[in-house]
């Protein structure tokens, strides 16, 4: 976007990884004792055990506003021969479960103001709309200003070239809505397309683990001791999630 056409979509997503972008929440072992009752150990070959956080399935997107976030991510992860993209990680499912939750409610932050316009990296989250509202205000906002400049359509309704356009006009905030503040719905938007891209399957998106295969990233595996010692050479096996892989069986 806007002056990185000579960062490729792979170099970016593995530089997101070094960044420290969270791939996966591995449990600590006190928290995987759990999952058989506190008396066992919490791993055993060929078997996964239904994990007990990530499985809500309550969605907060209206029609319109999930056409949007399902184009917008589109763009921001594109399918391309390079590999999949957000649309085959389902990403936009992994958004809409995450803005139903506490996390678009903002419920764990700090949301009193106030609000300082020059923000530093350091002092985090700074809005006055939680994550979830923030999505519905600007959504509404980028939908408006395109019935208003392209001709009625809505921002999913354009070509992909006009996407790409007024994307890039909103993060360099060359668009802006009084009272919207898009730039920082930009901000969010494609930090939360990177984890709906990477994140476990069962929060919704990584559809069928697509995002970790297409990195080479194991999983969540219990334990990767046998493979301290590879001398930097790739790890060739395939991405298990917290709910196991097809061939697994769940514990009952």
């Amino acid at each position: 976007m806007g002056g990185r056409t000579d960062l490729t979509r792979r170099a970016f997503l593995r530089h997101t990884l070094l960044a420290g972008t969270v791939l996966a929440g591995f449990p600590t072992l006190a928290l995987a004792r759990e999952y058989r009752g506190g008396h066992q150990w919490p791993w055993e070959s060929g078997r996964a055990d239904v994990p007990h956080y990530g499985l809500e399935t309550d969605t907060f997107l209206t029609i319109g506003e999930r056409q949007f976030v399902d184009a917008a991510t589109a763009r921001l992860i594109p399918s391309d021969d390079d590999g999949p993209g957000a649309r085959e990680a389902d990403v936009v499912t992994f958004i809409d479960r995450q803005l139903a939750g506490f996390y678009g409610r903002g419920q764990r932050w700090y949301m009193k103001g106030p609000f300082p316009e020059d923000v530093l990296d350091t002092q985090g989250y700074q809005s006055e709309y939680p994550p979830a509202d923030l999505y519905r205000v600007s959504i509404a906002a980028i939908d408006e200003w395109c019935a208003q400049n392209r001709d009625g359509r809505s921002f999913a309704d354009l070509e992909e070239a006009e996407q790409d356009e007024i994307l890039t006009m909103i993060e360099e905030e060359e668009l802006t809505v009084t009272g919207v503040p898009l730039a920082t719905f930009f901000s969010l938007l494609h930090d939360n397309a990177i984890e709906g891209f990477f994140a476990d399957p069962i929060y919704g998106g990584n559809r069928d683990m697509v995002g970790w295969a297409y990195v080479g990233f194991p999983g969540a595996r219990y334990d990767y001791r046998d493979y301290i010692a590879h001398n930097g050479q790739a790890i060739v096996m395939p991405p298990v999630s917290l709910m196991g892989r097809p061939g697994w069986t769940a514990e009952r």
